[in-house]
């Protein structure tokens, strides 16, 4: 969800319209027995589960313009008519299925792809998946399939078309190898007396469709899906990116594109596939209770903090481990130490004027040989172009190292510069000195503060006015050296005290 924010976020602040979508997949077996298990209505249950996710959307500060719900009408509507479209099409077709199915990962699996284990817990011999280690069972039954194997060379072909479909490229070709290998037609339907809770087949009332067709359907709802003739793209479809766990790619990067190339309607553009959070390098997993409570995290460190947190050590490629010291430790040093110093250090500095030295910017050209200044004047003059990059391969991650880099590496201009040494001093070109060292250093303080709205939108909306910077000048447009020359003056009172401070110390570092 954070992931997905910083990105929309980014794209608004590159002055674009931009949209996001997130919400709960609600259909399927895994709801059917998790709802009976707990004794209520599988629309009670998730109705309750729905609003937890609602909430910890609105705690994490997600800019999300949709929160989906796959029992709403308007997406059901919109399953029951892709499917009579892949059927019209002749894509669909009744037949008998048997294989190993897992509830809990919602799929079959073929032979190769399971084995006999001991199952931890009860010690009992069962059938799991290898790839997950989720519980299989046998399974036959009628039910509808969608041909799958008709698109193999399609697929093949618009991943050499888009190579940079799925990031990161290592995942690109896992799924190529997998698609090269060959593809089974698909069961996308169960038969009602196994599974109730879904969305019913068209026209045949004892089948209901498969939860893997039914909840990829979600991206385009929301897009306007089923579209009047010549309005396919007038909802922003098809989307720029979508961000999935790296548990589910078979689903949207195999899948989802051979559905909708079925109804020639284009793929998502790119897919970013992030890896897991793990616990103790242990995977989380709430049937042995290693987890951690989101909001319980919010509550203690702060929703900047968090969102800050993620991004920075998320895993895309390989899992990151979390862990509560780890979040003290980045603070302390990236927040506190870092930025937080930084901007103190400018701001609440004596001898100098913020505002004075932003308006006498064009000394600049005076810089001559001081090499210090030199390099921070480089440092700062490149720092936006740099994070528009990572941002462009989807690098989150890289782009905040990069920004915090930046962030360091200004703390160490303004240490060497030792700036109070020249407050005193009566030289005129002592003066124009100290007035540059300032000016470079909180134009270093603005341009990532700038860079880090996505990340940190609380917190980065309170630099700003500790800076005095204009609303309307907080765009990717004015991350550039002199592109703002208004600010300087604070829009809030300095005070003092740890309530003024923009990363007060933690409360509690246990």
């Amino acid at each position: 969800m954070v992931l997905s924010d910083i990105l929309k976020r980014w794209q608004t602040l590159l002055g674009k319209k931009a949209i996001l979508c997130t919400g709960t997949d609600e259909n399927g077996m895994k709801i059917q027995q998790a709802a009976a298990n707990a004794a209520v209505e599988p629309k009670a249950f998730c109705d309750e589960g729905a609003k937890v996710f609602k909430m910890l959307a609105e705690r994490a500060e997600l800019s999300n313009d949709h929160f989906v719900r796959t029992t709403d009408p308007d997406h059901r509507d919109a399953v029951q008519y892709f499917w009579h479209m892949l059927k019209e099409r002749g894509y669909i077709y009744p037949a008998k299925h048997e294989g190993w199915y897992s509830v809990s990962d919602e799929t079959f699996y073929p032979q190769s792809a399971v084995h006999l284990i001991v199952d931890p817990p009860t010690g009992r011999k069962i059938m799991a998946s290898i790839e997950t280690g989720k519980q299989v069972e046998w399974t036959s039954e009628s039910n509808y399939h969608f041909r799958l194997s008709a698109f193999r060379d399609r697929l093949l072909e618009f991943y050499r078309q888009n190579p940079k479909f799925i990031v990161p490229a290592s995942r690109m070709a896992d799924v190529v190898q997998a698609v090269s290998s060959g593809l089974d037609d698909l069961s996308i339907s169960r038969p009602i007396e196994r599974l109730t809770w879904g969305i019913r087949v068209p026209d045949d009332e004892n089948q209901t469709i498969y939860v893997w067709l039914d909840a990829l359907v979600n991206y385009i709802t929301k897009a306007g899906y089923p579209w009047a003739p010549g309005q396919e793209f007038n909802g922003g479809w098809p989307a720029d990116c979508q961000v999935i766990g790296k548990d589910i790619i078979r689903f949207h990067c195999i899948y989802w594109p051979a559905f909708l190339l079925a109804l020639d309607i284009p793929p998502p553009k790119q897919v970013l596939t992030h890896a897991h959070w793990t616990l103790g390098r242990q995977k989380m997993a709430k049937s042995t209770g290693n987890v951690v409570n989101p909001f319980f995290a919010l509550d203690r460190f702060g929703v900047d903090t968090m969102r800050y947190y993620l991004a920075l050590d998320g895993g895309i490629t390989n899992d990151a481990d979390y862990e509560n010291r780890f979040i003290i430790e980045k603070y302390k040093k990236g927040l506190q130490g870092g930025l937080g110093n930084l901007t103190g250090r400018i701001t609440r500095g004596k001898g100098w004027d913020v505002g004075r030295a932003v308006k006498l910017a064009g000394y600049l050209d005076q810089i001559g040989s001081d090499q210090l200044a030199i390099a921070q004047r480089v440092r700062v003059e490149s720092i936006s172009g740099i994070v528009k990059k990572h941002m462009g391969e989807l690098d989150v991650g890289g782009a905040l190292r990069a920004i915090m880099s930046t962030i360091y590496k200004t703390n160490k201009y303004l240490q060497e510069s030792s700036p109070w040494d020249l407050t005193k001093s009566g030289d005129p070109a002592d003066k124009a000195r100290l007035d540059r060292i300032i000016y470079l250093s909180a134009e270093a303080i603005r341009i990532c503060g700038i860079l880090l709205q996505p990340y940190m939108p609380g917190k980065m909306n309170q630099l700003m006015e500790i800076l005095g910077v204009q609303p309307d000048h907080r765009t990717y447009r004015h991350a550039r050296l002199g592109a703002d020359t208004s600010y300087g003056t604070p829009k809030v009172d300095l005070g003092r005290g740890t309530e003024k401070v923009l990363f007060p110390p933690l409360s509690s570092d246990f």
